[in-house]
């Protein structure tokens, strides 16, 4: 009996990995609102070039961020200087300054390859925090990773586990995870789409299960699936389904890179254009392309940066997840950084109750120093039990929606409100619900057309979260 769930579970782990999976949930992925996430380069796309080479390439294609190899000759004038983590302070002194020169950000190093000791694991650390590095790539060939956690934890570097194709050790994303998932969060996986691909697992999959453990992604779309002999194409084009993983990396709250590391034996002289045509169709994909996410996210945390809290009550901040979660009332915390005229503001929330009471307010006109500001300012209502001007997605007190379009009780509802002079427009989840010339109407005696935004907190019996705050400027 044992031999046989032994047997069926590896059954359907390799299902899971090959393809397996409901329909309905792919499916899903096409509905998600893709998040706009940093390119970088690989050097190796360029490793018939010098280092210096490689940057004006970078530079030439619209790239800020930069991930670099051991061995790739630094300079064609020098060909027997390398960039490494063994270069003199002469050789790091001159990459600092040519990375300036081209306004590029060094974030990556690897794969590079390290013994389990102290001396040799150092000398690529130590290396790494001269240059600013962020992020370590290797494949170690030992299995006891406690040296490694160590150096993650004394130097506050991440180190990500690459994947090269069958037969190599971290072919399958379970290798990698069985040896990293009870290790610092800050150990965890570069995902190689590409190779994955070569070997036979499906990239959205592994994903599936390296889930909190992606430090970094090296994305690639191959030309056939399961042929050790594929070659890339530009994103999109290829077997891959781009925007299914990149679907993947925003419902995962993925923060990391994605790192162009284009391989096709016939372009190695110029793969720039394809990289281009790849790098039009992420664009395209990407839902928060233009948006600015007004919940700062930085240093592996949220935070409440740039914005204030006037009045009774409080938001408590999940600082991983971003999700924040209202506490008494009646309060607003309002975005103070700056003041916005005409835009678009989508956000996520959830109520608690079919009477959770809360609103997400619009061009506050001044600094809230009193609730004088509900008179001079526009609340898009959330308050499922309500009627009319004063129900879901309602501007309270002033002109009433169409029709419901909110979820049940739990969900996460999403929001979409559009200010151009004096029309506002709501959607939710989708659906159009309110289209209005606003006047003074109801509470509302004057209103401004600038102002700030702000999130209300009604009572403390019916808590409201909100998440995935983003706003797009508009003329």
């Amino acid at each position: 009996m044992r031999f046989f769930k032994s047997i069926m579970t590896v059954f359907i782990l390799t299902s899971f990995l090959l393809g397996g999976g409901t329909a309905d949930k792919d499916r899903a992925y096409d509905k998600v609102r893709i998040r706009k996430m940093p390119i970088a380069m690989q050097c190796w796309t360029f490793h018939r070039f010098s280092f210096f080479e490689t940057l004006k390439k970078v530079e030439e294609l619209g790239i800020k961020y930069l991930e670099a190899y051991p061995g790739q000759v630094l300079d064609k004038k020098t060909p027997g200087v390398r960039f490494h983590h063994t270069m003199n302070a002469q050789g790091i002194k001159r990459v600092k300054q040519k990375l300036k020169e081209h306004g590029i950000t060094l974030v990556n190093y690897g794969v590079v390859g390290f013994k389990n000791d102290e001396a040799s694991m150092k000398e690529v650390f130590d290396f790494a925090k001269k240059m600013g590095i962020r992020t370590i790539m290797t494949e170690p060939t030992f299995d006891d990773y406690s040296l490694i956690e160590k150096m993650v934890k004394k130097y506050n570097i991440s180190v990500a586990i690459h994947n090269h194709p069958k037969p190599t050790k971290y072919a399958l994303p379970e290798t990698v995870l069985n040896r990293i998932k009870d290790l610092d969060e800050r150990i965890g996986v570069c995902a190689d789409t590409g190779h994955w691909m070569r070997s036979g697992v499906n990239p959205l999959k592994a994903l599936q299960m390296l889930k909190g453990r992606i430090i970094n992604v090296h994305l690639k779309d191959l030309n056939a699936f399961g042929d050790k002999k594929a070659h890339d194409v530009p994103f999109g084009q290829g077997k891959a389904n781009i925007r299914r993983i990149l679907a993947e990396l925003s419902l995962r709250n993925y923060r990391g890179y994605l790192v162009v590391e284009h391989e096709n034996q016939e372009e190695l002289d110029n793969p720039s254009p394809s990289i281009k045509k790849g790098m039009e169709y992420i664009k395209g994909i990407t839902y928060y392309y233009d948006y600015e996410e007004i919940l700062l996210y930085r240093y592996g945390r949220y935070s409440k940066h740039g914005w204030n809290h006037y009045g009774p009550g409080y938001f408590i901040l999940d600082e991983k997840t971003g999700i924040l979660k209202s506490q008494g009332g009646m309060g607003l915390f309002w975005y103070s950084a700056k003041k916005l005229k005409n835009f678009i503001l989508e956000l996520e929330y959830k109520t608690t109750q079919e009477n959770t009471n809360a609103g997400v307010f619009v061009r506050v006109p001044e600094m809230p120093v009193s609730n004088d500001y509900i008179y001079h300012s526009f609340e898009v209502q959330i308050y499922d039990a309500g009627k009319g001007i004063h129900k879901t997605a309602a501007i309270y007190d002033a002109e009433a929606p169409h029709s419901d379009a909110f979820k049940k009780t739990g969900e996460w509802n999403h929001f979409k409100i559009t200010l151009k002079d004096k029309t506002i427009k709501i959607e939710l989840n989708g659906k159009p619900v309110v289209g209005w010339q606003m006047e003074p109407r109801g509470k509302v005696r004057d209103f401004a057309l600038e102002g700030y935004i702000g999130l209300q907190n009604h009572d403390s019996i019916s808590p409201v979260y909100y998440r995935n705050i983003f706003v797009k400027e508009e003329q």
